[in-house]
């Protein structure tokens, strides 16, 4: 279903941001929007904790954030969670927290998909896409970098340095001098360094800069007569000066300086004059583009059937040289027995079972690393594996599907007994199983019933005579879900 109003929430190592948006065509025409300075990454303690004062900013941001989220249907709010989440320890534990704040999920999202939808929201501002841009986004506690053209992304980077964490570690108590500002320098390009060179040899005709940090220096840049509506390498020199003269950014006297840049304008200076000097760049513009406009361009392309993660499945089916008669086999006898199990669940619009389908696709691609143990192998690369339109949650249940679709259930007992996946295991599990001589014989009628305790599985009871190998499998199913207290019963049926 297309949605009129969509929303993104964009919950950024500095701020966490509301946008409201209005589909009209392939278009998006903001609406309405939200900003909170949460600055997460500050809340982040030397051993990777989230401090309680943090979380405490954050849920009432999501709060307020919430209440303007009344009424709209789930799947047409989508937010996502960057850097600091990905890195705290205790963030798992926070999300659940999160989540019933916003009353909607929550991804964290790898670097590199933030990389892509960064670009995909600059691409959308561009007045001249079809030239390559380079886009530089300094976060709060990453920075990306994407070489791109049209809406196509080229090279896509996140380097683990940001405003916040910069100005803590550099700058501590917005203390400014010539030692810390050369140090947070050198410190962003010893992290440029590992990705400058392959960048320069893609190239780029046009810099452009996005987010908060970079709309920062752009306005303070022209404001006070250091640079024309852009950031220059000149304008950014004497800005770095007129900090380190000042010796804080609250005593620097510069205008358009908004309070809640004060605490971290200083390691986004830094982190941007690095960039200029590795990159050897002149001149960026800035685009009002940026993460959260990629997510609802996203999440309108999943509308339209162009849903990225779609592509990718595919891209992984053939880089891992997948059989696709056997998926295709394993698919469709697994959808088969979901649809008997979720009769009220339409496949067409039902999430479990896209996320079955592409688990039915993938389950093999650990052959290409040994065959021997593939499914555990298929759900290392599915769990760590750069996966473009895919959340790290997305992903772990990919991985926690291919994993339990063979072998010991245990695997997954971490799963409550009556969490919604052991429907989905079951499909999977069964129809690789019945799949298993990977041929195009007639395959017998079957039907999967739920119990009160579990599963039950009919299938004919001559065709199951003349399966021997099959049955003796099917028959070695009950203790394995026994184990994971859930019943399995398989029952002969005469024609």
């Amino acid at each position: 279903m297309v949605h009129e109003h969509v929303a993104a929430v964009d919950m950024g190592s500095n701020s966490f941001r509301l946008q409201v948006g209005r589909i009209v065509g392939n278009q998006i025409y903001p609406q309405d929007g939200l900003k909170e300075t949460v600055r997460l990454a500050a809340g982040l303690t030397s051993d990777k904790l989230l401090d309680a004062t943090s979380q405490q900013r954050a849920l009432e941001a999501l709060s307020r954030f919430g209440e303007r989220l009344r009424g709209f249907a789930p799947e047409a709010v989508r937010a996502v969670a960057t850097n600091t989440l990905r890195v705290a320890k205790n963030g798992p534990q926070f999300l659940l927290q999160a989540e019933a704040a916003l009353g909607f999920p929550i991804e964290i999202i790898a670097g590199r998909e933030e990389a892509r939808l960064i670009y995909l929201g600059v691409a959308h501002t561009l007045p001249n896409p079809r030239i390559r841009h380079l886009v530089v986004d300094i976060g709060g506690g990453s920075t990306e970098f994407i070489i791109g053209q049209n809406i196509e992304p080229i090279r896509l980077e996140s380097l683990y340095m940001g405003c916040v964490s910069f100005s803590l570690r550099y700058f501590p108590h917005g203390r400014i001098d010539k030692r810390g500002m050369k140090n947070a320098e050198l410190a962003a390009r010893r992290e440029l360094q590992t990705i400058v060179h392959a960048y320069r040899d893609t190239g780029w005709d046009e810099a452009v800069g996005s987010s908060g940090t970079a709309k920062a220096i752009c306005d303070i840049l022209e404001l006070n007569g250091f640079a024309d509506g852009s950031i220059t390498r000149e304008g950014l020199e004497r800005l770095r000066n007129r900090l380190v003269e000042a010796g804080a950014a609250d005593r620097a006297r510069l205008e358009g300086m908004r309070p809640d840049r004060v605490p971290v304008i200083t390691g986004g200076v830094a982190i941007m004059s690095a960039v200029f000097k590795e990159f050897g760049l002149e001149r960026m513009t800035f685009s009002d583009g940026a993460l959260r406009l990629g997510v609802l361009y996203d999440l309108i392309g999943r509308y339209h059937h162009d849903d990225l993660r779609e592509a990718t499945v595919n891209r992984f089916m053939q880089r891992y040289e997948v059989d696709h008669l056997q998926a295709a086999r394993v698919s469709l006898t697994a959808l088969e027995i979901f649809r008997q199990l979720r009769p009220d669940d339409p496949i067409e619009d039902s999430v479990a079972a896209q996320f079955l389908t592409w688990a039915a696709r993938l389950h093999e691609i650990g052959i290409s690393v040994a065959h021997s143990s593939f499914h555990k192998h298929s759900a290392y690369i599915l769990t760590n594996a750069d996966m473009p339109g895919f959340s790290k949650r997305d992903q772990a249940l990919l991985a926690r599907l291919v994993l339990a679709h063979r072998g010991k259930l245990e695997r997954v007992q971490s799963l409550t007994r009556i969490a919604p996946e052991w429907i989905l295991i079951l499909c999977l599990r069964l129809a690789a199983l019945l799949h298993r001589a990977r041929d195009d014989a007639p395959m017998p009628t079957i039907i999967v019933v739920n119990t009160d305790s579990g599963f039950q599985l009919q299938i004919d009871k001559v065709w199951l005579e003349g399966a021997p190998l099959t049955a003796a499998v099917l028959e070695e199913e009950a203790p394995q879900w026994a184990n994971v207290g859930i019943e399995f019963k398989l029952r002969a049926r005469r024609r």
